[in-house]
């Protein structure tokens, strides 16, 4: 086998193994991400517990974000607000607490943005999913094109400027059943991202590592092949040159032995 084949079988054989480590690396960070999303999932997915009994003074909020809150205290009038989202309108009110706090609530999805079912009276008890503000709409979304003094989502500093009131940080989007109480379709809910599992991630990064010192030392290796060649072909030249001139210079030398006698 010529050395320039071996070159090429070793440097096949890295692409080929960091490959293989890419996709595992791949594998694990997918694992990583699926950990994260049901882990986020199986959060929404447990038992309401009471929102109040997380809630701390000057707006300190327990590990409550992202799990299904029971909630106590009636609906304000006139503080009511919609935002545009796929099939129709988030619609969001403002819902008084026990200590006077205000807790912005979807209460649901309306197909138009009028009528709308009317506000319940007096106080109650709602269950739904206690979740951080949002954010700014992301460009091409139905809320990255409300009108001009319509929110595009729910942003507690926006909110904050049109209602008065100390507000929760954090909203509650109605459960499907507490939604259907008001007349409403249930809210569409992004969860947001989960972390996963530190270990998977840390295995992804391991993977990829490998594949590049997998990959590095082959081309080494036949580099190395290619270096030694070139050195053995060298001397063998060297030690070619050096017999021709020997070989030359032998009848010379018996020539002038044979002039001197």
């Amino acid at each position: 086998m010529t050395t320039r084949l071996k070159q090429i079988l070793l440097v096949s054989v890295g692409i080929v193994g960091a490959a293989i480590m890419v996709m595992l690396g791949l594998w694990q960070m997918q694992v990583f991400v699926d950990q994260g999303n049901r882990g986020v999932a199986d959060r929404a997915a447990q038992p309401p517990v009471p929102l109040t009994d997380h809630l701390g003074d000057a707006g300190a909020v327990g590990d409550i974000y992202g799990k299904q809150v029971t909630i106590v205290g009636r609906y304000l009038d006139g503080q009511q607000e919609l935002i545009p989202t796929e099939g129709g309108w988030r619609v969001l009110a403002a819902f008084e607490i026990a200590d006077g706090r205000i807790l912005p609530v979807v209460r649901g999805l309306a197909s138009a943005p009028s009528p709308l079912p009317a506000l319940p009276a007096g106080e109650r008890t709602e269950v739904g999913l206690f979740l951080p503000g949002e954010g700014d709409p992301e460009p091409g979304t139905v809320g990255a094109s409300a009108a001009p003094g319509e929110l595009g989502s729910v942003r507690m500093p926006l909110l904050a400027q049109r209602w008065p009131q100390q507000l929760v940080p954090g909203f509650v989007t109605l459960s499907e059943p507490d939604a259907a109480q008001h007349g409403l379709a249930k809210a569409p809910v992004a969860l947001p991202a989960g972390e996963g599992a530190a270990r998977n991630s840390g295995y992804a990064l391991q993977w990829w590592v490998f594949a590049a010192f997998g990959l590095g030392m082959a081309i080494k290796l036949a580099h190395g092949l290619g270096v030694r060649e070139r050195r053995a072909q060298e001397a063998a030249a060297l030690a070619s040159l050096h017999t021709d001139t020997t070989q030359g210079a032998g009848p010379a030398s018996a020539d002038r032995k044979e002039s001197m006698s």
